[in-house]
């Protein structure tokens, strides 16, 4: 199923006024009124502000389906991480870029569009199953959006959302958890100059602990950041706290969590070892899912890519997605590859090819859903 000339047309629109609308997370008012006033069905809207932070909720839209059809979910995240400077779009050889040095917002806008489309070509309830559109909040903030969102609001039976910045065709099977730890050392303030002995660095403490973890690609599941080292108020003082922000991933929980406690580890021993004292907190932001082919989401994706003559190809990633949190509440949710590219980046772009397929696969999805 391929969308029309004028589908295209106005998807295309959609995109650029949405990149054009500043949504950095928890502050998605203007674009999640814009996708309200222009979805063409009913719109509600959640109390998730209160736990997020955010100026807007999470928005929910339905479509009812045959007696006995499946209901399917299409997702995407209205908030894009902070833009640096303004934001116009503009059409290149193909490519949507921003005119200026900052995102574009493809990230992920492109999917709002494709959706926002998708809902309108089924308004009329022509669907051959039902559908669910949701557009969370607070996504590149640890999906906070989702993981407020009540689960039991929804009644679909299985679900999809596009937010991988790969090639149309890829197929996410497997994702990872994520946990963030804080670490802050309390050594001893002294004068650096006349008497450096009597103090006891938390800046030394924190850089022998970083010495001690593994970090970067640990193995082909797992990876671990040190990605913020804040310490210290002079260079004449013996610096008295340091602090540390460390990230750890991995598709597999329990690898995840045994590198956690390594580094945990590392943190107490370096800490001992320096006369100094250290707080820790941990936080896992999201589980990891795995996923065969054969389940549905993949099974109907790859169905559906075929159909749209696309070679499926299944890939796990270091990212997460709100996929992740439906997976973990029981909802099986395949991430799909949107054809957008360096998101995040002042050079992210999506083509106009690419934004085009990610509709069709859309429809595609749907008709496929619809079969046994």
């Amino acid at each position: 199923m391929r969308a029309t000339d004028a589908e295209r047309e106005q998807l295309r629109a959609d995109f650029v006024r949405l990149c054009e609308i500043p949504s950095p997370s928890r502050r998605e008012r203007v674009v999640a009124d814009f996708v309200a006033g222009a979805l063409g069905v009913e719109v509600t809207e959640d109390d998730s502000a209160g736990e997020t932070g955010s100026d807007a909720g999470n928005l929910l839209a339905r479509i009812p389906g045959p007696d006995g059809a499946p209901t399917v979910l299409f997702c995407a995240h209205l908030d894009t991480v902070p833009a640096t400077g303004p934001i116009e779009v503009e059409e290149r050889e193909g490519r949507y870029i921003n005119r200026f040095d900052t995102i574009l917002g493809a990230d992920n806008k492109a999917a709002v569009a494709a959706f926002m489309a998708l809902a309108r070509r089924f308004a009329d309830g022509s669907a051959p199953v039902g559908l669910e559109f949701l557009f969370t909040t607070c996504e590149e903030v640890a999906l906070q959006g989702a993981k407020a969102f009540d689960r039991g609001a929804l009644r679909a039976d299985l679900g999809f959302v596009f937010d991988h910045a790969t090639p149309i065709g890829e197929l996410i099977l497997a994702a990872p958890s994520y946990f963030r730890l804080e670490a802050e050392f309390h050594g001893r303030a002294a004068h650096a100059g006349i008497r450096p002995e009597d103090g006891r660095s938390a800046i030394v403490a924190a850089a022998d602990a970083i010495g001690r973890m593994e970090l970067g690609r640990v193995d082909d599941e797992t990876t671990a950041n040190v990605g913020r080292v804040e310490g210290g108020t002079a260079a004449n003082v013996v610096a008295e706290r340091c602090r540390l922000e460390i990230e750890a991933r991995s598709v597999d929980a329990d690898k995840a969590s045994r590198l956690v406690e390594r580094t945990v580890d590392a943190l107490t021993d370096a800490a001992s070892d320096a006369e100094c004292d250290v707080e820790t907190q941990i936080e896992e932001q999201f589980r990891a899912y795995r996923m065969p082919r054969t389940a549905p989401p993949a099974a109907v994706a790859t169905a559906a890519l075929e159909r749209l003559g696309y070679e499926p190809r299944y890939v796990t990633t270091g990212g997460g997605s709100d996929a992740n949190v439906f997976n973990q509440e029981g909802l099986p949710c395949l991430n799909v590859a949107n054809g957008t590219a360096h998101n995040h980046e002042p050079d992210e772009f999506v083509t106009v090819e690419a934004l085009e397929g990610a509709l069709d696969v859309a429809l595609t999805l749907v008709e496929c859903s619809a079969s046994p």
